[in-house]
């Protein structure tokens, strides 16, 4: 197929706002798509003012103990990040991207009013140095879920619905959305962590969800506004029954001799891929390496039901060559988790003082990073890519594997410096000496850095490799990374306490009080497993 014939094909799967077909000059561009990144600076502004000083909520005004407030915050982060399988499910199968933001920003709004009433309310709230009650329980786990499940759709459906607006054969310029893009992100992050932080921990946290609820409220009017000169995505059917009937088809022909095919597909470049990669010493990638091989091959016999077609199969192979590259980023999101909670720990037990008096809340040190990142984001774009298509005589894009490549070994980095400054805390504290909360900066840093490099790589990744009719689900991998990641820190704390309640002087992350803590040792632990996972990266990354 040609670059005309598949982009006339791609033209036909849009619509306007009255189902019509699209005018390129009215409904299709970068109009679209800067709508689409106004929004993000309101919504991940809610978000992440929420995300990032939720523990302290749970901790003095709820009364849950540090460890509970911890796995409770990133459980919820997690379910967040993990429901926009779910959004981007619906947006691909039933609903057109537009109406799936509206609908799951609306049930996040409905969250966060909830959580306003009970933070403006006492009597919903537990007395000092009680639990809550189970209706407050309740009331506060409906609305923080509802927050969630609202997020998970917001986020599937989102960074989509503004590339759809774009030429996807146009790699420059949708690699330069993903930038924005995420530049928006930070610049409301930055505002979150600074301004609605300061509001959360000087006026009361129901002044915080209470402005929180006003954002989103805005940020919907203005996503609305744009609906006439948006393209929407046609919905395609369910893209997981399609590739659930074709590993069915494939198994009900196991034994059939496979069809010849002309050559085109994944089998040859699979086989080689994995010939030349079989020296490589780790015996768990050589069999997954092997298992996909054999996948690709086998995939073909599905094309032997009358059901099934030739589009399918290579659709199905498409999403499962993505798979690895998801699962070698989760390792760098569970250290992102730390920022949202031990981190927050240790700025609690650190001089906070800025200027005089005034205090700067721990949560507020993403600041750090996000700044950095705004700067990097603009440069990036305004100098370093206009400079290199001048020297290269063309245009230029930074290759989204090696972005990711390099976040990961941020990742690294950033939990051995993170180790570095907890011995350094500790060895203070042990002699009654605060140090400074801006020691935490470098870690911020590093793992912002991190943060930029691989979450705006997968986004442009996932996307540009995703079949037309799965760029909802297969972004929305770039957001479930982040869930697995909280979940497996959530999992990798519980280990660390068993195993070295078991066999060592007593549990690392176990009790309220940080210095007793062995908070370096578990950063230190992070740091290994992430050198690890980064050579487990390559080794998917050259398979590719």
């Amino acid at each position: 197929m040609d670059m005309e014939q598949e982009m006339n094909i791609e033209r036909e799967e849009y619509v306007d706002w009255k189902g019509r077909e699209v005018q390129p000059a009215k409904h299709h561009g970068t109009r679209g798509a800067t709508f689409v990144c106004v929004v993000e600076v309101l919504e991940n502004m809610v978000f992440l003012s929420i995300a990032s000083n939720l523990v302290t909520y749970f901790h003095y005004s709820m009364h849950y103990p540090l460890g509970k407030s911890s796995n409770m915050l990133t459980n919820y982060m997690a379910t967040s990040f993990l429901l926009t399988l779910l959004g981007a499910f619906i947006s691909d199968t039933f609903l057109t991207r537009f109406c799936t933001m509206v609908l799951f920003g609306s049930i996040e709004l409905t969250g966060l009013v909830t959580l306003t009433i009970q933070a403006h309310y006492k009597a919903l709230q537990p007395p000092p140095g009680r639990r809550p009650s189970p209706p407050q329980a309740i009331m506060l786990y409906a609305g923080l879920y509802a927050m969630a499940a609202g997020v998970g759709g917001v986020k599937a459906s989102l960074p989509a619905h503004g590339a759809d607006q774009l030429d996807r054969s146009n790699k420059k310029l949708v690699s330069t959305f993903f930038n924005w893009y995420f530049f928006s992100l930070c610049m409301g992050g930055l505002s979150a962590v600074t301004i609605l932080v300061w509001i959360q921990e000087n006026r009361g946290w129901q002044w915080g969800f209470g402005i929180s609820a006003g954002a989103l409220c805005l940020a919907l009017l203005v996503f609305a506004i744009g609906f006439p000169f948006y393209r929407h995505k046609i919905p395609s059917g369910s893209p997981l029954t399609r590739i659930f009937k074709v590993f069915l088809s494939t198994i009900r022909h196991w034994n059939t001799p496979a069809p010849v095919t002309n050559g085109h597909g994944l089998e040859g470049r699979s086989k080689r891929k994995f010939r030349q990669e079989f020296h490589f010493p780790f015996l768990f990638f050589c069999m997954f390496s092997t298992f996909l091989w054999w996948t690709h091959r086998f995939l073909d016999k599905a094309t032997m039901d009358d059901g099934i077609s030739r589009t399918q199969v290579e659709e199905t192979r498409s999403f499962l060559r993505l798979l690895p590259i998801f699962a070698s980023t989760i390792m760098m999101n569970c250290c992102l988790a730390q920022l949202q909670t031990f981190s927050v720990h240790q700025g609690m037990t650190m001089d906070q003082k800025l200027f005089g008096n005034f205090q700067i809340p721990p949560a507020s040190l993403t600041a750090i990073p996000l700044i950095i990142m705004l700067v990097l984001v603009a440069l990036y774009e305004r100098l370093i890519i206009v400079m290199a298509r001048k020297l290269l005589q063309k245009d230029f894009v930074y290759p989204p594997l090696q972005r990711i490549g390099l976040g990961l070994v941020l990742a690294s980095m950033s939990m051995a410096v993170a180790a570095i400054v907890e011995i350094k805390r500790r060895a203070a504290a042990e002699e009654s000496v605060t140090i400074s909360i801006f020691w935490l900066g470098w870690q911020y840093f590093l793992l912002g850095m991190s943060d930029m490099f691989t979450l705006a790589g997968m986004m442009e990744f996932f996307y540009s490799e995703a079949p037309s009719t799965m760029r909802s689900v297969c972004t929305a991998l770039s957001w479930c990374s982040t869930a697995m990641g909280y979940f497996l820190s959530s999992l990798l704390v519980w280990i660390a306490n068993s195993v070295s309640g078991r066999f060592g002087s007593g549990e690392w992350l176990g009790g309220n009080d940080l210095n007793s803590s062995r908070l370096d040792l578990f950063y230190a632990l992070l740091s290994v497993m992430n050198f690890v996972n980064f050579l487990n990266y390559l080794f998917w990354a050259r398979w590719y």
